[in-house]
């Protein structure tokens, strides 16, 4: 029993340092595509078995990593303090929840931009798929329907969540020369526009 426990105590200090890993080495890399699985492997200091045994495959990885960071933001939309906690009110939350969102993407430049580009091969698999966020989506709806008439609600939801694509953002910061503090603001500029 003793050894079972021990066993699960190391898969789980090794998914940790897969991730905290794979996650390093996005951030200092800005081509996705040099993050191979032996990269990650070699990086965790596991073999490259022992990767592939817990995530099957890049585009599994890749998800773990992003997904690792969307539920930091989940958390604390979640329960923690204004704007993206539960006491913020909707006209004042959903625009946080948005900006965090963009927050967080240009932060994870790489990492988002090699996670949007999984082609979906079926349902399911798209580059937004999780279960945290669509929980996250779930409650932009709920709160945009506090807001806006109900049947608008999955559209503008949908449409909200479209224009933080990585490469939207990217085109305003090379093409535009915005810096990601302006990037933000006019992007909660846009969406308070967007419900009034």
């Amino acid at each position: 029993m003793m050894r079972k426990t021990r066993e699960r105590a190391d898969a789980a200090r090794n998914r940790q340092a897969i991730l905290d890993a794979a996650l390093a080495l996005f951030a200092a890399n800005q081509d996705p595509a040099v993050l191979t699985m032996d990269a990650v492997a070699k990086a965790a200091a596991v073999g490259k078995g022992t990767l592939f045994r817990r995530f099957g495959d890049r585009a599994s990885l890749l998800r773990a990593v992003f997904d690792a960071q969307v539920d930091k933001l989940a958390d604390a939309i979640d329960a923690g303090p204004p704007p993206l906690g539960p006491a913020t009110p909707p006209a004042e939350r959903v625009p946080a929840i948005l900006e965090a969102i963009v927050a967080l993407k240009l932060a994870n430049r790489t990492l988002t931009h090699a996670v949007e580009a999984i082609t979906p091969k079926a349902e399911g698999t798209g580059p937004f798929v999780s279960v945290r966020h669509a929980w996250i989506e779930e409650r932009l709806e709920q709160l945009l329907g506090e807001l806006i008439p109900r049947p608008h609600v999955p559209f503008t939801a949908h449409a909200l969540l479209n224009t933080t694509r990585i490469d939207l953002l990217d085109y305003l910061t090379a093409r535009q020369g915005l810096s990601h503090d302006e990037i933000r603001r006019e992007f909660r500029h846009f969406v308070q526009r967007v419900l009034t």
